[in-house]
């Protein structure tokens, strides 16, 4: 268990967020091969490629200083998905963004790392506002995103014509 990133640790009621371990990987790579939440979107890549993004997620952090949480249950300690703040060269604006893993949607854990992931964004990075690029056929995103409080007019992101943009004032 060595993080690789030198992030902080977040603590809900029932999660802990926080840097990407080497054991993440396993998770990581069955989630961006195989999930039906990533065949559903026609996302899916190979095991070589999820190595190179579990990689360049790492890099993010160090860049940006910020990135991708990996989620787990505190009970357990099993992972179960990728809540954190991104922003890619060609991105407008920073991105929360929320990923579960398989069997570990529907337990209100987006809602709550995402709500962990807000609040340290606003006490320790000092954004007021965040931006969530939402497929408009992902109404379990969606979902979230209300339930986060954030809004959107239906405006499209321009680095990804399929996607709304949803906006969170912090």
């Amino acid at each position: 268990m060595t993080d690789l990133t030198g992030v902080p640790t977040l603590v809900t009621r029932r999660l802990v967020l926080r840097g990407p371990e080497r054991c993440d990987l396993s998770a990581f790579t069955r989630f961006m091969t195989s999930a039906p939440s990533m065949k559903a979107q026609g996302e899916t890549v190979s095991a070589e490629q999820a190595w190179f993004g579990f990689l360049a997620g790492i890099g993010h952090w160090h860049w940006h200083g910020f990135g991708f949480f990996t989620v787990a249950e505190r009970r357990s300690g099993q992972p179960v998905g990728r809540v954190g703040l991104i922003r890619h060269s060609n991105w407008p604006d920073v991105e929360l963004a929320w990923h579960l893993f398989e069997g570990a949607e529907g337990q209100g854990y987006a809602t709550e790392a995402a709500e962990a992931v807000r609040t340290w964004a606003k006490e320790r990075l000092g954004f007021d506002r965040l931006h969530s690029y939402i497929d408009r056929g992902n109404t379990r995103s969606q979902g979230v995103a209300r339930r986060l409080g954030a809004v959107t007019d239906g405006a499209r992101a321009p680095h990804e014509p399929d996607a709304e943009i949803w906006v969170h004032d912090l």
